[in-house]
């Protein structure tokens, strides 16, 4: 009798796996990959756009906040603080700011730093633009080597005298609402600035010191007529009463006018002292002399 092994059963063929790449893994990447190389164009462009660091000492840093308050030259924003914190002894405010690239030359020896606040005084007000938008920190720059460690001042500072600007003193009674800033008219045409008021060396009246800008300076002549031009008068007529101003400006700031004789004296000169009245005369208004300017 023959045996024969058992039939070994056909082997079945296991089919091979088919792998498919999930679309859906591939692109769930795409938007953090393309929002990290955004962040990194971010980074690199502030760090590109980052000038120096500085510090500025105040008394008081009302109105300051970090990453909020912007430094200002010339109306342009030129950096922001980034902290506000107190010194050691607790006795004065440190703001800590960088200031933009383009705007490194403002970090200099001899750099003024004062925050502008809306402010008010009798008969005159100032910082009216930060009511809406904020406080601000204003530079003027320096001429000396570059710092990194200034003290700010706690008032505006004097207007700068341009090349060639003249620089004469008004002596007063009383100073009224003329006050550091106040415009100086002529024509009711703005053509300078108050520089800084004080009371004289005894005390007996006020002093004014005016900056007439270059342009303007020949419309000052030695018999120059000057008067207080802020606030408002009442002209009281039959036809009612009359408001008159010479300007918004000089309403709300206070400010000063004045009128050269049609016969003309001579220039006035840088030092020179006038009187400032409390009322314009009628026939200084009437004087209209031919005084030829340089061009703008």
């Amino acid at each position: 009798m023959n045996h024969h092994p058992p039939a070994t059963p056909a082997r079945r063929e296991t089919p091979a796996a088919t792998v498919h790449k999930s679309k859906w893994l591939s692109t769930i990447w795409v938007v953090p990959l393309a929002a990290a190389a955004i962040a990194g164009q971010m980074v690199l462009k502030h760090l590109q756009q980052s000038g120096p660091a500085i510090t500025i000492q105040f008394d008081e840093g009302m109105g300051l906040q970090a990453n909020h308050t912007p430094i200002r030259y010339r109306g342009v924003r030129v950096g922001d603080v980034r902290s506000v914190g107190l010194t050691k002894d607790t006795r004065h405010i440190v703001v800590e700011a960088r200031l933009d690239r383009s705007s490194a030359t403002l970090a200099r020896e001899g750099s003024l730093f004062w925050v502008v606040r809306p402010e008010a005084g009798a008969g005159w007000l100032r910082g009216l633009e930060t009511i809406v938008a904020g406080s601000y920190i204003q530079v003027r720059p320096g001429k000396g080597r570059p710092a990194k460690t200034f003290v700010g001042l706690e008032r505006i500072p004097t207007a700068e005298p341009p090349n060639g600007g003249l620089e004469i003193a008004l002596t007063a009674s009383k100073l009224g609402s003329i006050s550091a800033g106040s415009p100086v008219f002529y024509r009711e045409l703005e053509v300078g600035a108050v520089q800084n008021v004080a009371l004289s060396s005894d005390a007996s009246s006020v002093t004014i010191h005016l900056l007439i800008e270059p342009r303007y300076v020949t419309l000052v002549r030695a018999d120059s007529k000057f008067w207080n031009a802020g606030g408002f008068n009442l002209d009281l007529g039959f036809l009612g009463v009359k408001l008159k101003t010479t300007s918004l400006k000089s309403l709300v700031m206070g400010g000063v006018a004045f009128a050269s004789p049609t016969n003309l004296a001579p220039p006035a000169v840088s030092g020179a002292t006038f009187q400032l009245n409390d009322r314009v005369e009628e026939k200084w208004l009437k004087w209209s002399p031919s005084i030829k300017l340089p061009p703008e």
